[in-house]
């Protein structure tokens, strides 16, 4: 049974790190329980779910995507970009150990786990304000003998690179041209976002399904003029914090 980690959100999220959000006030309360129907969508397609307990002095730590690759050969324990986000990936090592082996990128390089797109045996990783190329060299190095390709893709105008790209189909991405180049992804085909929808390019692919924010109806209703399956999730309260759906969990087989 696939497995997905994930953790509660952190009572001090409100004190979270911004780069491209303007700041504004979120609900504890309402966030925490879009949290548990995200859960519960996991569960719904057959996900194993292990939820953390929350951090409380970790203001970003339900985004736990950001502190690890996991593949099916291994585990990549990142290095945030963000100061206050490096202590965020001791308890996830802890938490991956029994499933992978580990490795970890080492200073002074920086990944954020939002930065880090896997189709297939490629892996696009966006040079952002989080993520650099001493992380990429250091992927290279551990995940090649895997069969591993590790590609830099410049993102401008958002903070991560699955806030402009993801894969919602085994040769579909979903993408904001205007935020990455679509030449970059050899062999795919796209559905681009609608213009009037710029943070809409973010699902989690589970199997032939996604899961997708309900704040995008014009660009779901690309996806399904494609024939995508998805599972809605209310997620406005975790995108005041710039965080998306791929955001708040790490999916892999047991």
């Amino acid at each position: 049974m696939p497995i997905a980690i994930t953790r509660e959100v952190s009572p001090s999220i409100n004190q979270c790190e911004l780069t491209f959000h303007e700041r504004e006030p979120i609900n504890y309360e309402r966030a925490c329980e879009q949290h548990r129907q995200y859960v519960a969508a996991l569960r719904s397609l057959g996900l194993q779910v292990q939820v953390l307990p929350a951090e409380p002095e970790l203001p970003d730590s339900v985004f736990v995507e950001d502190t690890a690759l996991v593949l099916d050969e291994c585990a990549v324990i990142l290095r945030p970009g963000a100061d206050s986000r490096k202590p965020e990936t001791e308890s996830i090592a802890k938490a991956l150990a029994p499933y992978r082996k580990l490795f970890f990128i080492e200073p002074p390089a920086r990944v954020d786990g939002g930065d880090i797109l896997r189709v297939g045996k490629k892996i696009y990783v966006g040079l952002s304000t989080r993520s650099d190329t001493n992380a990429i060299e250091q992927m290279q190095n551990y995940l090649r003998p895997f069969g591993y390709e590790i590609r830099g893709v410049t993102v401008t105008g958002c903070l991560h690179l699955k806030s402009a790209v993801t894969q919602v189909a085994e040769n579909i991405l979903l993408i904001n041209p205007k935020w990455v180049d679509k030449t970059r992804f050899d062999g795919m085909n796209f559905i681009e976002t609608d213009p009037s929808e710029p943070y809409a390019a973010n699902a989690v692919l589970i199997e032939d399904t996604i899961i997708y924010p309900i704040a995008f109806p014009k660009t779901q209703e690309r996806l399904k003029a494609a024939g995508i399956q998805i599972v809605n999730v209310d997620a406005d309260e975790l995108a005041k914090a710039e965080g998306a759906v791929t955001c708040c969990s790490l999916i892999f087989k047991d």
